[in-house]
């Protein structure tokens, strides 16, 4: 939601390349060793714990704008609507409000293959650049960030993306910068 706010901002395209990383799978209680999405329940879609991550690939098969569209839209349902990414109603909603191909998304969303793109995604993300969490920014020569942050206000989106972006990807030397919680700085959530 912040990177629509500094786009519409700065009027300027701001690349990302979304990658699925799985949390259910860092926090799974499981050892390291299993693999939640070469679980049975998730190969036949019985568990939904992938459904926003294969419908996210579902709709980047669309092409870039269809995927942004898709995205957005599901950004806005989960954290304005505060809807739930596990209901299969919530991601034929999103599809539909971004005009995706519905024949086609209802397809690639139950496309098998799709797992095992969640798994390389994620298992690439550990072991190339130690991510742990989401969002995890990558930037070139294996430089990567977590950032935890909420919406700033708009005028000050486009500034603190700025600020944060060169810090990440040019100060090596910052291995972490944290404010201590609880609680998060009063008036900002």
């Amino acid at each position: 939601m912040w990177l629509a706010k500094v786009r519409e901002a700065k009027d300027e395209d701001i690349e990302v390349d979304w990658q699925p990383f799985s949390l259910s799978q860092v926090n799974s209680d499981k050892e390291s060793d299993i693999k939640l999405w070469e679980q049975p329940e998730h190969l036949d879609g019985s568990d939904h714990t992938f459904l926003a991550h294969r419908s996210g690939l579902a709709a980047k098969r669309q092409g870039k704008e269809a995927f942004e569209s898709f995205f957005i839209t599901l950004l806005k349902a989960r954290h304005e609507d505060k809807k739930d990414l596990n209901d299969p109603v919530v991601m034929e909603e999103a599809a539909i409000t971004a005009g995706l191909d519905m024949a086609r998304f209802r397809e690639d969303q139950s496309d098998p293959d799709l797992l095992r793109e969640i798994g390389e995604s994620h298992t690439k993300a550990i072991e190339e650049v130690g991510a742990f969490g989401v969002p995890t920014f990558v930037f070139g020569e294996g430089k990567a960030a977590f950032l935890k942050m909420f919406i700033p206000p708009d005028e000050q989106c486009a500034e603190i993306y700025d600020t944060l972006i060169k810090t990440m990807s040019e100060f090596a030397h910052v291995g972490e910068l944290k404010r201590p919680q609880p609680p998060w700085p009063h008036g900002v959530i």
